[in-house]
């Protein structure tokens, strides 16, 4: 088995490289969710190569993403955001291919040991509440719910999601 190798996302082809990976995760995993329009709508607003490096680049927000060989197989992405705790993990998305190998536990693993470092209590993330994969393996890494959240995104769309915690 390959060990995967972290990277932290610092440039724009770093932008575009998860713009592509998040495309090929979102399109195979949440059309069947939430349709194909919404995928497309979320893809462009929140994962576009434009919105990613704004993201990196006024500070915030950072992307890390984990290969494996010469190919990408996980990204996450999390911020300093205290609405429900101290870090928001605001992306944790593994490519079909690799689910099952430990990855959003590596990934998940990289962002605790931060967390630890700058003193933060607890890390927070919302997912679907269709989501029934992600739920349970969100809950096998310790995470539990603690609230419910409607969020109207625009153009028709709304995320119908569940707020998970895990204290650190």
């Amino acid at each position: 088995m390959v060990v995967p190798e972290l990277h932290v996302a610092q440039s724009e082809a770093d932008a575009r490289q998860l713009a592509e990976l998040a495309r090929e995760i979102w399109t195979e995993h949440y059309t069947g969710l939430i349709g194909a329009g919404q995928v497309s709508y979320m893809l462009e607003r929140y994962q576009s190569a434009e919105r990613i490096w704004q993201d990196i680049r006024k500070g915030g927000v950072t992307y890390a993403w984990l290969t494996c060989g010469p190919h990408m197989a996980a990204y996450m992405a999390y911020s300093d955001k205290t609405d429900y705790g101290d870090c928001f993990l605001s992306k944790l998305y593994v490519k079909k291919d690799y689910r099952g190998q430990g990855l959003a536990k590596t990934l998940l693993g990289h962002l605790v040991t931060r967390c630890r470092r700058d003193k933060k209590r607890s890390i927070w993330l919302t997912v679907n509440k269709h989501n029934s994969g992600s739920i349970a393996a969100y809950k096998k890494l310790g995470f539990s719910c603690i609230d419910s959240v409607v969020t109207d995104i625009g153009n028709g769309f709304v995320m119908d999601d569940y707020v998970l915690r895990r204290e650190i």
